[in-house]
């Protein structure tokens, strides 16, 4: 019988290591992300007519929140007693990893607030402009999960399954059948999603003329896809293991219900006029 086809991933995710200490591929796709969102910031400030000192703000703001607040949800939502009985563990323990992008994404609507509050501008300014660089953020860093060889499917023999060689999780329940590479799934889904709010936004200015739609699709864009994609993943822990739905759906719920609402708020209200660039005249000679 002829065995299914499949890839075998023996990827290193050490990016550099110094004696004991060592940067991750993880910990470098994270930063990426980071710095991709304040160039893009920089963008809109530029393309708006704002001063700089709003788009260097933003980096402080949605890098601390961002950070702090994917931290905190890892450890809050996903192994709670452990935390509480040893709190020191959210910091002396963040090398060992734990990042939840659902905490993350309650971090940075916290300081996007702050940031809005800080520059005066409207709230829903930030929420529309931020899920353009959430979306290819968010694929960088499950990118960053496939370095590490982590957070993948169920076994599958389709020819584009994985096997996780570094991975112990893999070895003890899957080995050798290969797995869903749901990393890659929700990379795609997510640069999918990153392509339709660059296309509203720069070619349809939609950010102006709707406030609320591309904060909205983002939301959708982002947690419907890792809804679906929970179906077929691992369970992160073990609590998970008889949920009908796990705790990534659960969490993912309330963002897509919030996402279909400020669709239909913002497409239910007037469209706000924006004023077409004055074209250049001719001087007579």
């Amino acid at each position: 019988m002829t065995e299914p086809l499949s890839i075998v991933w023996n990827f290193d995710p050490v990016f550099i290591a110094l004696g004991s200490f060592d940067i991750r591929y993880y910990g470098v796709m994270w930063a990426l992300a980071i710095l991709i969102g304040a160039k893009f910031f920089d963008n809109f400030c530029k393309r708006e007519g704002l001063p700089s000192s709003v788009s260097e703000s933003i980096f402080v703001y949605g890098t601390l929140a961002t950070i702090i607040g994917a931290r905190l949800g890892h450890c809050l939502f996903y192994d709670t007693m452990e935390y509480l009985s040893r709190p020191w563990t959210i910091v002396t323990g963040f090398r060992d990893g734990g990042m939840a992008s659902h905490g993350a994404a309650i971090g940075l609507l916290i300081g996007l607030w702050l940031f809005s509050r800080k520059n005066r501008l409207p709230y829903i300014w930030s929420l529309d402009r931020i899920m353009i660089p959430v979306g290819i953020g968010g694929a960088i860093v499950r990118l960053g999960n496939l370095f590490n060889s982590e957070i993948f499917g169920r076994a599958t023999t389709l020819p584009w399954g994985f096997e996780f060689v570094r991975s112990s999780k893999w070895m003890h329940e899957y080995a050798p059948a290969a797995v869903h590479p749901t990393q890659i799934y929700e990379a795609l889904c997510y640069l999918l999603t990153f392509g339709i709010l660059c296309w509203l936004y720069y070619k349809k200015d939609t950010g102006r003329r709707r406030p609320g739609v591309l904060f909205g699709i983002g939301l959708i864009g982002t947690f419907l896809t890792r809804f679906f994609i929970e179906f077929i993943k691992t369970e992160q822990e073990a609590f998970e293991v008889d949920w009908w739905l796990d705790m990534g759906q659960w969490l993912s719920i309330p963002f897509i219900a919030l996402g279909a609402w400020m669709i239909w708020w913002s497409l239910s209200r007037p469209e706000v006029p924006v004023a077409e660039p004055e074209k250049p005249k001719h001087k007579r000679r």
